[in-house]
């Protein structure tokens, strides 16, 4: 199936969005639940699997959502068809603060290896897959598992990472070691392994963990600088954790939640 050709603009700085612009005719596919509006020509369509038309027959789209349930996403896609006559367009929105990453496929070689939650939305005709990690270690300790995400096609897709985002291009034996939450995607000739950081002091009081990623060129990688893991565990720690009895700030803020006379009065939780 020939691939929807879409413009697009990409809007916003720490929480963005994508206005996908579809010709009549043209569709776009979303990840569940990413849709922000839509024009009223727009028909939306919920599908079994990823919606791509190379999923010929039950067993076929079985696959296809076997695939997405395998790398944690929802059995189901949406479909955003232009039912009209003129232009329409749909926008996805980022499920937390970070950049919206535009990928042409067709300049990538058709194939894109990404983190299991970072597709957003496509042009109709890119297919969503699995990509299993070969390396037994990699698998363990590489940050995302054994299963990543696998975006093929020559067409738009669309990839969400948090924080800042860096792409950088590795010459053939080049060598580039990054932490293994922050690698958001990568080409498939680029070898991706595990590498233990060397020292048992580092390991253990360094912050960094056990494992490095070790990424060996030639292709393109792409690193975000805030994994969402590691803002989940930033906003757990500073949460209270009795009922407001952890509290930070100022003494104001902790007589407007009740912190601070939790605090006070803890001893009668006993």
């Amino acid at each position: 199936m020939a691939m929807d050709v879409v413009d697009y603009e990409i809007k916003g700085a720490e929480m963005q969005f994508v206005e996908v612009e579809l010709d009549p005719g043209e569709a776009a596919i979303g990840e569940a639940g990413s849709m922000m509006f839509m024009d009223a020509g727009i028909g939306m369509d919920t599908v079994f699997g990823d919606g791509s038309a190379n999923q010929g027959g039950f067993f076929g789209k079985l696959l296809g959502a076997g695939k997405r349930l395998v790398t944690g996403e929802s059995l189901f896609t949406t479909v955003y068809t232009n039912q009209a006559h003129g232009k329409q367009r749909v926008a996805f929105a980022a499920p937390y603060p970070g950049k919206i990453l535009p990928m042409e496929l067709g300049k990538l070689g058709g194939t894109l290896i990404c983190q299991k939650d970072a597709f957003l939305c496509a042009a109709r005709g890119v297919s969503l897959g699995i990509a299993l990690q070969q390396r037994l270690s990699t698998g363990f300790f590489g940050g995302e598992g054994f299963i990543m995400q696998k975006l093929e096609g020559d067409g738009l897709a669309f990839v969400h990472a948090g924080g800042t985002v860096v792409r950088r291009t590795l010459q053939p034996g080049q060598t580039l070691l990054v932490d293994t939450g922050c690698v958001v995607a990568y080409t498939p000739s680029v070898s991706f392994e595990i590498q233990y950081v060397g020292k048992i002091k580092t390991a253990l009081f360094g912050g960094e963990g056990l494992f490095l990623a070790k990424m060996t060129g030639p292709g393109e990688v792409w690193l975000q600088s805030l994994p969402f893991s590691r803002l989940a565990s930033r906003v757990f720690a500073a949460a209270p954790q009795r009922g407001g009895a952890r509290e930070e700030g100022s003494v104001l803020g902790g007589f407007a939640t009740g912190g601070l006379l939790g605090g006070l009065l803890g001893g009668d939780d006993e």
